[in-house]
C-alpha cells in the first residue's frame, strides 16, 4: 500500500523546521558530503523524526522519492528490512550521489536484507563510484552487524577487496581499507586472511593499492 501524502508532506515540513544554515553549510567543507538537495538536518533529529515514524516501507519508499539528503537517511531508517527487493536495492544505488547516503542506508538497513550479500557481488564490480563504495560499505556493516554470516562469505570478501583495491577514487578506496579493517578484527579466524591480503597490497608497485594495505596491516598486526 502507497503511503499517504501527508504522512511524506508531513515528515518533509518536520524536516525542514529542524534544519539549519549552519548544519547545511558545514556538509560539504566539514564533512564532504556534496548532494544537490539538502536542507542542512543534524542527525540526531533525523533519527528522532524515524523513531516517531516507525517501522514502515511504504513510507519509506515515499520518502525516498521525495529526493532530499534527509528524506532519504530518515527513509533507511524506517524501512523494513524484510520488504526490501533486489530491484530497490538497485534502485536506491543508482541515486547514490554522496558518501554518507551510501553508508546510511548500508548501515541502517541494506545489511539486513535477504539479498545484502548478492548485492556485495553485484556493486563491487561496477563503475559507478558511490555503488562500488555501498558493496564495500556493506562488507564493512556486514563484518560488524551479521553474526550468522559463515567464514565463507568474508573469505570472498577479502577476494573482491583484493581485487578491487586501488581504484584510486578517495570515497572507494577508503570502504575497501574499512571493510579489510573490519573483517580481520570480526574473528581469530579471519585475521590471518586479511593481514595476508594488507601484507600483498600493502607491497604492490600501486600507491592508492599501498595506501589501503600499510594502514591495515599496521592497525591488524598490533
Amino acid at each position: 500500500m502507497p503511503p499517504t501524502p501527508d504522512r511524506v508532506t508531513e515528515a518533509i515540513g518536520w524536516l525542514e523546521a529542524h534544519a539549519d544554515n549552519e548544519t547545511l553549510g558545514n556538509m560539504g567543507p566539514r564533512y564532504g558530503i556534496y548532494t544537490d538537495r539538502a536542507m542542512g538536518v543534524p542527525m540526531r533529529h533525523m533519527k528522532t523524526l524515524s523513531k516517531q515514524l516507525g517501522v514502515d516501507h511504504s513510507l519509506a519508499l515515499g520518502l525516498w522519492k521525495a529526493g532530499w539528503y534527509e528524506t532519504r537517511t530518515v527513509a533507511s531508517l524506517v524501512d523494513d528490512a524484510p520488504l526490501v527487493s533486489p530491484d530497490q536495492m538497485d534502485s536506491w544505488a543508482d541515486d547514490f550521489d554522496n558518501w554518507a547516503i551510501v553508508d546510511s542506508v548500508c548501515f541502517n538497513l541494506f545489511d539486513r536484507t535477504p539479498a545484502r550479500w548478492a548485492k556485495v557481488d553485484e556493486w563491487a564490480g561496477r563503475d559507478e563510484e558511490f555503488v562500488k563504495r555501498a558493496a564495500f560499505a556493506l562488507v564493512w556493516s556486514l563484518a560488524i552487524h551479521d553474526r550468522d554470516a559463515s567464514d565463507e562469505h568474508f573469505a570472498h570478501g577479502l577476494e573482491l577487496i583484493e581485487r578491487e583495491a586501488g581504484d584510486g577514487r578517495p570515497f572507494v578506496d577508503k570502504a575497501i581499507a574499512m571493510a579489510l579493517r573490519a573483517i580481520g578484527k570480526r574473528r581469530v579466524g579471519l585475521k590471518d586472511a586479511a593481514i595476508s591480503v594488507a601484507e600483498r597490497l600493502a607491497d604492490s608497485d600501486d600507491r592508492a593499492t599501498r595506501s589501503i594495505g600499510r594502514p591495515a596491516l599496521k592497525e591488524l598486526t598490533k
